[in-house]
């Protein structure tokens, strides 16, 4: 039987893992940050009627341009942002934040440039900088998981990236990144400034964010997805907001049509129902906030998340708590960080039944 190493595929790619995320069907599934709040019936009602409408004439290409849910996109973030002042033209959409990131380093990275990420994030970043050539170069945190404005300076200002990733809240830790941090780096240097916010919605109410920094700023790129807050995940849809110049980039390296008919007319709907999709977003906190104080009160040092997730320390065998949580019927990620585990926040009875299982499974 051929293998992979059998196969002539670029050398660069040899020896690489791919995405590995364990994918099963448990009881409780709190490893893969989804939103596990179901739609609320009548907006899912809503979402497949327009799907279905836009099955009549499925047998025409979509708007290559997905002009609908780029206006409806832009409403969204306005209405979200006190001040934000941007139109459909600096939006950009595609199956998920996976492909606008893939995306932008097609764009603005590849074959003799570079990238400057800030590990522990998210795993994707690297593993889409190694698929399109693009040299991944790993930039050291502060203490607690932090990134200052100096030391994200001193990072670019030493390695000399084309492009750097920012993530807030960062992904595994749940850290949010300071707006200080954000604008040093812009100003640092010439190149491209990603800030993943794919759980911004996640942040406290108020907070400013990112987008807040795009007047003025043609090489800053906010990328969001639908797929936390909108509760989407299957949905695959991720956007960003950015200078107009910059969905002119990425028109030169999407694939014709790149984003489904069925896709766009579901987003749009959700979108339209904004308000009801977004209620589940408090709960989701509250039992965030659940996790984080009944992990503290078991011994163990959960991290401030201001995501839909816990990083959580002090676990003196990850592997063999991961397994016995599993053999409970509650899967978490083991992120092989090491004496520490990454939980999803749930409905209150997944949390209910993660907190019981490691209140069963501490040593008192």
């Amino acid at each position: 039987m051929t293998s992979l190493s059998d196969l002539p595929i670029r050398d660069d790619l040899r020896g690489l893992e791919p995405y590995g995320a364990p994918h099963l069907h448990l009881p409780v599934e709190l490893n893969v940050n989804e939103n596990t709040h179901p739609i609320p019936e009548d907006v899912a009602r809503d979402i497949i009627e327009s799907v279905a409408r836009e099955l009549l004439t499925v047998n025409r290409y979509p708007d290559r341009e997905f002009t609908a849910l780029r206006e409806s996109l832009a409403g969204y973030l306005v209405s979200t942002e006190p001040g934000l002042e941007l139109g459909p033209e600096g939006i950009w959409a595609a199956n998920g934040s996976n492909e606008i990131l893939q995306q932008i380093l097609m764009a603005f990275g590849g074959p003799g440039r570079s990238v400057l990420g800030f590990p522990p994030t998210y795993s994707m970043h690297s593993i889409i900088a190694h698929a399109t050539g693009t040299r991944w170069i790993a930039g050291e945190r502060d203490a607690d998981y932090l990134i200052s404005p100096e030391t994200a300076v001193d990072w670019v200002r030493r390695s000399e990236p084309d492009i750097v990733f920012l993530c807030s809240p960062n992904n595994p830790t749940g850290t949010a990144l300071g707006l200080d941090t954000i604008n040093a780096v812009y100003d640092a240097f010439d190149g491209v400034v990603v800030v993943d916010e794919a759980y911004a919605e996640f942040t406290a109410e108020g907070e400013p964010t990112a987008l807040s920094l795009l007047e003025g700023r043609p090489r800053l790129i906010v990328s969001r997805t639908m797929s936390k807050a909108f509760a989407f995940a299957g949905a695959r849809l991720g956007y960003l907001a950015a200078d107009p110049a910059v969905t002119d980039a990425l028109r030169l390296v999407r694939l014709p049509y790149h984003l489904s008919a069925l896709t766009q007319a579901a987003a749009v709907a959700a979108l339209a129902h904004a308000p009801e999709m977004l209620a589940m977003v408090d709960d989701i906190k509250f039992q965030r906030d659940r996790i984080e104080r009944g992990l503290a009160e078991l011994g163990y040092y959960p991290w401030p998340s201001a995501a839909n997730f816990v990083l959580f320390g002090g676990v003196s065998d990850p592997e063999g708590l991961w397994q016995q949580l599993l053999e409970r019927g509650i899967i978490i990620r083991n992120l092989s960080i090491p004496g520490h585990l990454r939980v999803s926040a749930g409905t209150a009875a997944e949390t209910t039944a993660f907190l019981d299982a490691m209140r069963e499974l501490t040593p008192r």
